[in-house]
């Protein structure tokens, strides 16, 4: 009896709702970003000015009404190109930020476990300079004994990223 009436090529109530969802979430994720990124994508001018708005928003209703509106006009658009340009304009924010967890973690090695970490650097970069390694270890060691401002390890980890950047 239903099934007559039922047409298939729409979307559940439930479906629009997911989907009006993520472009909200998407939309927070837009007002989150600084001005020379959102600059970098290509937003209509209305939705630019709304995403410009939230960005200054700071009571917890109006924003959320905001970012309501804000995914209430992307609903209107084709969203495809502004995420791709999303995308494309913070890949390379999160390259940036994984690289320096990863130098991080090569400083906190070496700190913590000496000759063994140096020996899988080594393996991994060949140009880095044992000596000068272990004279910062050593130094950046007698440093947090001693509790003074951690000098070496910035050192340490400064000379990490000239090695890992230029091979």
């Amino acid at each position: 009896m239903y099934d007559d009436y039922s047409d298939e090529t729409q979307p559940s109530k439930s479906q629009r709702k997911r989907e009006a969802h993520a472009l909200r979430d998407f939309g927070e994720s837009l007002v989150k970003l600084n001005k020379s990124t959102l600059a970098q994508i290509p937003l209509p001018e209305e939705l630019y000015e709304a995403v410009i708005k939230a960005q200054h928003l700071h009571q917890r209703g109006a924003l959320k009404r905001q970012l309501q509106y804000i995914g209430k006009l992307m609903r209107q658009l084709d969203v495809t190109p502004i995420r791709e340009a999303y995308e494309q304009a913070t890949h390379s924010y999160r390259e940036d930020v994984e690289h320096h967890h990863r130098l991080e973690k090569w400083r906190d090695r070496l700190l913590a476990e000496g000759d063994q970490a140096l020996g899988d650097l080594l393996s991994h970069h060949a140009s880095v300079d044992r000596q000068h390694i272990r004279q910062l270890v050593r130094r950046a060691r007698k440093e947090a004994e001693t509790n003074k401002p951690s000098r070496s390890a910035r050192e340490l980890f400064r000379y990490l990223r000239e090695i890992i950047r230029n091979e």
